[in-house]
């Protein structure tokens, strides 16, 4: 079965087929530095990450984009208000930015271009450049640049809309410039005092470049003029991925991106995400809670991208139980495998996980098949019919499978601790002293491990 995925362009679910079937060109909008990011963002950049590793999963390479936007008003006021250069400012963050990728094993790109780049910068300028001398750009009398849409007759394609819908939606400053068509949208914004020293030499005098043009030039100076895929939130198709298409396509005059793929929004306990709402999270917030970056990875993850999530503390503790079924599953299949693969048993069908996220990465259906084989495989191992070399096939899927959910537990050591109170506890026991076995194992949990107590003695894990 081919690969399909809803593409926001066509509004269509096509076959994926990739300009080179080589390399798969894909994009994928970052952050802006200004703060740490939240888990509304991070459901995107999860959603992302499931789409690359099914893709490799079914033997494409990728080679993706994910740009740091390192200059914009936010990123200007906020270093102006520390009191520091724009780059000290925005360092903080984008170190944060790894540190939680890596804490939701969220797979590194190909590139991480930033728009402060003296490289990135010139083809920015090189671009806005090429599109005043086509007619596609004028300079405004402040000296900022717009795109002039109305020269650009596809524009609104993406959204799905028509240049007579476009409506002023107040006085806020990118409208505050003359421009000839209130959908014109900034390529260059004229330096002005609250940018203080953040500008650049442009043939349009000091300035910085708009947020759209930002991901076109990073976008084709890398990856060339056409992209296969390009992903964001929903919020990102207008004006940004609007915009995105009609300079790209007015430089290059080749079609921008052949898959468009967009997710919904993240709610929290029902409702829209903000500080005013107290239901703001950072992954640091959630971590400071006692959740695991794995847990979290696990919810944002576990519903399809292009139905909403409603992020909730019961479905961190759902995530919680769902990984400890995965790890002992995991670890009774270690116990019981030899080293020789043998065909799995006719009730154990592991072809219905790929093949749903085939479909338009339906990751809850693929979860559902997970879940289901690892019902039956458990029942089987209970009456003694799976084999150890089923056993063994079983271990080789799962690792598979993991390559592209990124599941398993941390493989590291159990902490001195940890393992003083697991021996304190296994003390107790034999001396039937049940009370205080309890109290032990309440203070294990506490420091973020379990503990199950078999015939073979007791097995301790990491919590979810």
């Amino acid at each position: 079965m081919s690969i399909r995925l809803f593409n926001t362009l066509t509004r269509e679910i096509e076959d994926f087929q990739p300009a080179d079937p080589n390399r798969v060109r894909m994009y994928t909008c970052g952050p802006t530095v200004y703060n740490y990011a939240h888990i509304g963002n991070f459901r995107a950049y999860v959603f992302e990450d499931l789409l690359q590793r099914h893709l490799e999963f079914r033997g494409f390479t990728i080679d993706r984009v994910m740009n740091l936007t390192d200059v914009d008003d936010k990123t200007i006021r906020g270093c102006r208000h520390a009191g520091v250069p724009l780059g000290e400012f925005t360092r903080e963050y984008k170190q944060a930015f790894f540190q939680d990728l890596d804490a939701l094993r969220i797979k590194r790109a190909s590139h991480y271009p930033e728009a402060t780049a003296s490289n990135h910068i010139a083809r920015m300028i090189e671009m806005i450049s090429d599109l005043v001398k086509k007619g596609h750009a004028y300079r405004a009398e402040d000296g900022s640049v717009y795109f002039r849409i109305r020269t650009f007759p596809n524009y609104g394609k993406l959204a799905h809309f028509n240049l007579d819908e476009l409506q002023p939606s107040g006085r806020v400053a990118s409208d505050e410039y003359e421009k000839e068509q209130i959908g014109d949208f900034a390529l260059w914004k004229a330096w002005d005092e609250a940018d203080g020293d953040v500008f650049w030499e442009s043939p349009w005098g000091r300035g910085r470049p708009g947020w759209h043009i930002e991901c076109s030039a990073m976008a084709t100076a890398i990856l060339g003029a056409s992209l296969d895929i390009h992903c964001g939130g929903e919020d990102n198709i207008f004006p940004h991925h609007e915009a995105e298409i009609a300079q790209s396509e007015s430089v290059t005059g080749e079609p921008f991106v052949r898959y468009w793929l967009h997710c919904k929004h993240l709610l929290v306990d029902g409702r829209k995400m903000a500080k005013s709402e107290g239901n703001f999270f950072t992954l640091r917030d959630l971590q400071a809670k006692g959740w695991t970056g794995r847990e979290v990875r696990y919810v944002l993850l576990s519903v399809k991208y292009r139905e909403q999530l409603n992020f909730t503390f019961e479905s961190l503790e759902a995530a919680r139980k769902s990984l400890a079924r995965f790890d002992e599953w995991s670890r009774r299949l270690q116990e019981t495998a030899s080293t020789t693969p043998e065909p799995l048993p006719e009730s154990l069908d592991p072809e219905r996980f790929g093949a749903a996220l085939d479909d338009d990465l339906n990751i809850s259906a693929a979860l559902g098949a997970l879940f289901e084989l690892i019902r039956e495989s458990n029942r089987l191992l209970d009456a003694g019919q799976l084999t150890p070399g089923q056993a063994r096939s079983l271990l080789a899927w799962r690792e598979r499978i993991d390559s592209v959910l990124n599941f398993s537990a941390d493989d590291e050591g159990v902490p001195a601790e940890v393992q003083s109170l697991v021996d304190q506890r296994a003390e107790a026991r034999v001396k039937k002293e049940w009370a205080l076995s309890d109290v032990l194992r309440d203070q294990i949990l506490a420091l973020g491990w379990q503990v199950k107590d078999t015939k073979d003695g007791q097995k301790v894990s990491r919590k979810g």
